[in-house]
Formats: C-alpha cells, structure tokens, sequence
C-alpha cells in the first residue's frame, strides 16, 4: 500500500515528537531556549521542527498534549476503578509531584498564549477537556444528573488548575486541606446548584 503524502507527514510528526518526549525525558523545553537549541537537543534541525510544529510554541503544545494523554491513560485507569473522589486526589497527586513542576509550568505557558492565539493552539485547547469528560462520568455514575454532573467536573478541573497556578506562583503553598476542601464542596448539598432555589 502506497502512503499518501499526509500520511507520511502525520508518520514523521510523530516520530519527531516521540524523539523531542525521549530528549526531554517527561519534561519540556523552557520558552526560553531556542528552537535551535531544543532542535540540537533532539538530534534535528530547527527547519524541520518548524515545519511540523511551526514553531517553539507549537514544539510545546504537541509535547504537553502527548505528555498529557499518557498521564490520562494512569488516570482514566484509577477512573474505572475508583469515584469521583478518588480521581480527584489521582489528578492532583499526578500533578503536584516535584518531577512535573517544568511541565505544570509550561501547561500555563501554552494555556496563555493559546488565549491570545485559539486557532494556532485548536489541538491543545480541544484536549483539554479530557479530564472533566471523566469526572462528568463518574460523577452520574454516582448519582448526578448529567448537566450537574458536568458542571460539577467543570469546577473541580478549574479549582485544581487554580491551585496548580498558585503552587507555580508561590511554591510550597498548596496543602492537601485545598483539595479536601474541594471534594467537601462536591458533597455539599447547600452549594452552588445547577438547578435554582425555589
């Protein structure tokens, strides 16, 4: 079977991007080097980064997201075998390990520039909804219809980014007692309803 062209271009995007994952072993470039460097750095040329990615951002944006969908293969794991709560205490584990600090800082990195930019950064900003389509899930699965359902993700997922920030801005200040205080307020049944009051 003969590729087409887009095929052979998709096959070595991937093969570049699989070369940049293994050259930064689980990390990612700071914005700050140069599109050469990282290119010297993954054994290419800066040409050819530019060419599938167009650029040091458009590098960070596809590392993060496959660096992201693998975390969620770990974690959609622990979705199919825990609750609600137990994601949320999976995700910020996952995240606030000393390890991912590069990473978190640059999810924020790709997160502002995308606000500037959204159709350069489409891909990115589609993925993210991953994670609150999983705990929507959970979520009904334990009893919510599934508008509150999603709202409910929807808010943690934004929490948890908020405190993610805050421990980029400020290490050392999250604690635990946030992300308590988050799974309490799921439960909380005088909280902030989708439905309104009578």
């Amino acid at each position: 079977m003969i590729l087409s062209s887009t095929e052979r271009t998709g096959d070595a995007r991937e093969r570049l991007l699989t070369r940049l994952l293994d050259a930064f072993d689980g990390a990612l470039p700071s914005p700050e080097v140069s599109l050469r460097e990282v290119a010297a750095r993954a054994g290419t040329s800066h040409a050819l980064l530019r060419y599938h990615f167009g650029s040091l951002p458009g590098v960070l944006a596809a590392m993060l997201g496959a660096l992201r969908s693998r975390d969620n293969e770990a974690l959609f794991e622990v979705a199919r075998q825990g609750t609600f709560d137990d994601f949320v205490v999976a995700i910020w584990r996952a995240y606030t390990r000393p390890e991912q600090l590069s990473r978190i800082r640059g999810f924020f990195h790709v997160v502002g520039l995308a606000a500037y930019s959204p159709e350069e950064f489409r891909e990115f900003i589609d993925s993210l909804g991953d994670l609150t389509k999983m705990l929507a899930s959970l979520a009904e699965r334990e009893g919510l219809d599934a508008k509150e359902a999603l709202t409910l993700a929807t808010v943690t997922v934004a929490a948890i980014r908020g405190l993610l920030l805050q421990e980029v801005l400020t290490p050392g200040a999250h604690s635990e007692d946030a992300v308590a205080l988050i799974l309490r307020m799921s439960k909380d049944p005088s909280g902030p309803r989708t439905h309104p009051g009578p």
